[in-house]
């Protein structure tokens, strides 16, 4: 019973996707929640498994006409000479870029392989865009180790986790757009990280329109909690707290072309039956495409 006992923690200690034994005693690495000043509002949207050549850009649309900026964790398998241009919209946009795996064989390699292998990964990414991830890394499916987190603490990085229940996957089941939301809706708050995915660690073209149309609701849902939006990146590069924010004021970035079945849409108020349809469901407003 005890044996049992003991494999289950050490199982849960590399695997569960929430803080545990290993992070409790790597706080210098591990990243779980963005600690907040007093009068901090800032919640944290990531998107992970990019950049995917259809989802990704009507993502970013959706991003810039709500003025919102997020963090991309980007698979270094999914970078070419197509996707590139998207991570150079990213950075364009103000966004964050980090880099994420698509193994948990990871948590097997010794410090200096695994950061080599980071750092192999970022000087991809960098010579193909321009562009160069900051210091942060998360994990596939949260799988981590000890010597992972050596590796990370030898190269400067950070292990960049998510909230409890603040994630998109329903294990098992489809993913709609109405569950994710009242997930996330309701329990994200200042400090808060959410996962949702952009792509998908093997299909570079994933359908992800459950992430455009929940991302579209979750934004206004949010900010009427007061809450805004910020980037990982500043928060591990040290940048000024006013770097995490997008004004009001700033000009939105026109759509770019994209497959027909990522539309561009946009919340609108309903009316009359969908009024009372929405009532049912429990939200007020519906996805609707812009044309």
């Amino acid at each position: 019973m005890l044996l049992v006992l003991f494999l289950g923690i050490v199982a849960l200690a590399h695997l569960v996707p929430a803080p545990f034994v290993f992070d409790w005693t790597s706080r210098d690495v591990s990243m779980w929640r963005v600690p907040q000043p007093p009068d901090g509002q800032t919640v944290y949207l990531t998107f992970d498994d990019g950049p995917n050549p259809e989802a990704t850009p009507a993502l970013l649309d959706l991003l810039a006409r709500e003025r919102v900026r997020a963090t991309f964790f980007l698979l270094d398998r999914h970078l070419n000479e197509q996707t590139a241009p998207i991570v150079r919209r990213m950075a364009a946009d103000g966004h964050g870029i980090a880099l994420h795996s698509h193994t948990r064989a990871m948590m097997l390699l010794p410090p200096d392989e695994f950061d080599r292998a980071l750092d192999a990964a970022a000087d991809r990414i960098a010579s193909l865009t321009g562009v160069r991830p900051c210091r942060a890394f998360r994990p596939h499916g949260a799988g981590r180790s000890l010597s992972m987190i050596a590796g990370l603490r030898q190269g400067g990085r950070r292990l960049v986790g998510w909230g409890l229940f603040l994630w998109d996957r329903d294990w098992g089941r489809a993913r709609p757009a109405d569950r994710i939301v009242q997930r996330i809706g309701s329990r994200a708050r200042a400090g808060s990280i959410v996962v949702m995915h952009d792509g998908h660690h093997e299909d570079p073209r994933a359908d992800r329109r459950y992430t455009i149309e929940a991302t579209a609701r979750l934004i206004p849902l949010l900010r009427a909690k007061g809450l805004e939006f910020g980037t990982i990146c500043d928060v591990i590069e040290g940048a000024p707290s006013a770097r995490n924010r997008v004004r009001a004021d700033q000009p939105a970035r026109p759509p770019a072309s994209r497959p027909s079945r990522y539309p561009p849409t946009v919340w609108i108020e309903p009316s009359g039956s969908e009024q009372e349809s929405g009532r049912r469901e429990g939200h007020a407003r519906v996805c609707r495409p812009l044309f």
